[in-house]
């Protein structure tokens, strides 16, 4: 049994269908990234996960069971942060700690704990409105962990961070996939998920158009792009095989033509006399793999890895 199964799910507003016959399984201890751009249909998805929607085809199962039963024992950040405004932060989160079913003086110090982790304790008894965008994020991150759930469903995670605490909340998840708790991570930002999740899905309109491990995904839409730098900054030799040839900060970016592999192209270069510093076969990012995978997806069924 996996923690975290989706299948074929499908959710409609009216007459528009945000999620459209999605599945995915998260498996226990690892960290699985839904990411696409806003509106994509990740928050959808998860709002049925959490059972907070009904879904309108298909099904979502938490711990093998439907969301209602178990979602006491997952840690949630939803995409819309929900704080009582007027509360004072401490006693807000010993309350929700209470409502986890946790005892009152446990939760006390689990908030505490918490607090003093994100450098929030010297707010303790300060009211939510009073805290920066930031801290009132960093302060839901705490709700969602203060009663030690096995399973997390982080929904935007870097949504208001400055770098300084992207880099805090990155170290964190990383931590509690090593504790081995089973983690959903949802994001716009790919950038900031390629070093944390073990598999991934990119999601667009409502559809999976790629999923499975990053590695697999960057040598399934690799188009051969190489990186050359010449000795002495020399140009680049005519007549060389590519269809594409950009030149920044020194550096040769170089797309082959049809037919033609990387391997190929260092010995070209190297028989016209170029004088070759550094030659590196370049994989697409994760933004690059998303605009592939969408583009190929208009064409072609999903393919997975992994």
């Amino acid at each position: 049994m996996n923690p975290i199964e989706i299948r074929d799910l499908v959710k409609r507003y009216q007459d528009f269908t945000a999620v459209d016959g999605v599945s995915f399984a998260v498996a226990e201890g690892q960290v699985f990234a839904l990411l696409g751009p806003n509106g994509a249909g990740k928050t959808s998805t998860i709002r049925v996960l959490m059972g907070i929607l009904f879904p309108d085809g298909g099904e979502a199962r938490l711990l093998g069971q439907a969301p209602h039963e178990t979602r006491e024992q997952v840690g949630y950040l939803p995409e819309a942060r929900g704080f009582y405004r007027d509360a004072r932060l401490l006693e807000l989160l010993v309350y929700l700690g209470v409502l986890k079913g946790m005892s009152a003086a446990d939760a006390r110090r689990s908030a505490r704990a918490w607090l003093e982790r994100f450098d929030l304790a010297d707010w303790a008894g300060r009211k939510i409105n009073e805290l920066s965008h930031g801290m009132q994020q960093k302060a839901q991150m705490a709700a969602a962990l203060l009663h030690d759930p096995p399973v997390l469903v982080l929904d935007e995670p870097f949504q208001g961070l400055d770098p300084v605490n992207v880099q805090t909340m990155k170290r964190l998840i990383a931590e509690m996939r090593e504790q081995g708790k089973t983690i959903l991570l949802s994001s716009h930002q790919l950038v900031h998920v390629e070093a944390l999740a073990d598999e991934l899905a990119l999601i667009n309109h409502g559809r999976i158009v790629a999923r499975g491990k990053l590695d697999d995904l960057r040598h399934r839409y690799a188009r051969g792009d190489v990186a050359v730098r010449l000795v002495g900054d020399a140009p680049l030799p005519s007549g060389l095989p590519v269809q594409q040839a950009e030149k920044h900060n020194g550096l040769w970016h170089l797309l082959p033509a049809p037919g033609v592999t990387p391997q190929q192209l260092l010995p070209l270069l190297l028989e016209q006399g170029a004088a070759v510093e550094h030659f590196e076969v370049v994989y697409p990012s994760l933004e690059d793999i998303f605009l592939r995978a969408v583009e190929a997806s208009e064409t072609r069924p999903v393919q997975e890895e992994g």
